[in-house]
């Protein structure tokens, strides 16, 4: 197997997100690659349908500067350089996608949460992610913190 070069590490920046990190910065460690990272904000306009008559601005702000805060926590520590890191607006299965594409990552990490029943038959970030991908993808299961 050749090394992967470039990996894109999808976050979703919950409490179990160092678990998905750590994957991703040993493989970074073990292939010598340049490790990315990227978070999507899902704009509340799409929570809600924009069927209600609001300005979410504000909210979506302080969304955005809690998750650049979090993100540089993640990031810091592992020396990824600014220019690697991705936080933007979206659906994040389009925008991993679409990040994957531009930076020519030929890995994407991401984490899975293994849910059963009605979130499993709706589909998840990590299966939309890996049907849509033009490389490959590592879902790393995560321990709950609540089990």
């Amino acid at each position: 197997m050749s090394a992967y070069r470039h990996i894109l590490l999808g976050l979703d920046l919950s409490v179990e997100s160092h678990q998905v990190v750590d994957r991703a910065a040993a493989l970074r460690d073990a292939f010598g690659s340049e490790l990315s990272v990227i978070h999507v904000i899902e704009p509340l306009s799409f929570a809600y349908g924009g069927d209600i008559p609001m300005d979410f601005s504000g909210i979506q702000e302080e969304i955005h500067k809690q998750a650049r805060a979090h993100m540089t926590q993640l990031c810091d520590p592992l020396n990824i350089p600014e220019k690697n890191r991705h936080l933007v607006v979206g659906r994040p299965e389009t925008e991993i996608h679409h990040v994957a594409e531009e930076i020519g990552a030929d890995l994407v990490v991401v984490g899975s949460h293994g849910r059963h029943g009605l979130s499993l038959l709706m589909g998840s970030t990590a299966n939309g992610v890996l049907h849509g991908a033009k490389c490959d993808v590592l879902a790393v299961r995560v321990k709950s913190h609540d089990k």
